[in-house]
């Protein structure tokens, strides 16, 4: 009896794209969170300060995090949306959004932190596919500097090589 198998695979270019697609949509939710609150920090404070007041959390130190919550989503944003510094950005991003899910959870608001969630997933798909990032500054500064010195890169060009030459041929054989 032969067997009939389907394999489906993915183009690494689509990957990138959809990776690109992602990092853009992302970055320019983060950039407008901060962007319209920029404006009106002191009543972006005082609304989060009334929201946290059944809080366990201190009134001082809502107000600390609240003041910096507008600026770091704005920064954010821009790198993410831009591709610059992605993976620092993303990080910092998953630091914040652990901040507010301390928040949201502390006065029992499920639903924002039910939507925090899927923010959540975004950034955990955009920071472990970081290497499919091709199409961004960091991927540019990075093939701008390995031109200008080749010899920075020669561990990782060996294991690219014996990858490409050997290990994807034997891949190759077995399908």
């Amino acid at each position: 009896m032969t067997e009939n198998r389907t394999y489906i695979t993915l183009k690494p270019k689509d990957v990138a794209i959809a990776y690109l697609l992602l990092r853009i949509l992302i970055g320019v939710n983060y950039f407008n969170h901060g962007f319209t609150r920029i404006f009106n920090i002191p009543g972006f404070v005082e609304a989060t300060v009334k929201q946290l007041a059944d809080s366990y959390f201190p009134e001082f130190l809502v107000r600390i995090n609240s003041y910096l919550v507008p600026p770091v989503e704005l920064i954010v944003g821009v790198l993410i949306t831009i591709g610059l510094a992605t993976r620092s950005a993303l990080i910092v991003t998953f630091a914040l959004m652990i901040i507010l899910k301390l928040g949201v959870t502390s006065v029992q608001n499920w639903s924002a932190a039910t939507s925090m969630l899927s923010y959540g997933i975004v950034l955990f798909i955009l920071l472990a596919g970081n290497s499919f990032n091709i199409y961004s500054l960091d991927h540019w500064r990075r093939k701008k500097r390995n031109l200008a010195d080749p010899a920075t890169d020669n561990g990782q060009n060996m294991v690219n090589f014996f990858r490409n030459n050997f290990w994807l041929k034997r891949r190759r054989q077995y399908r």
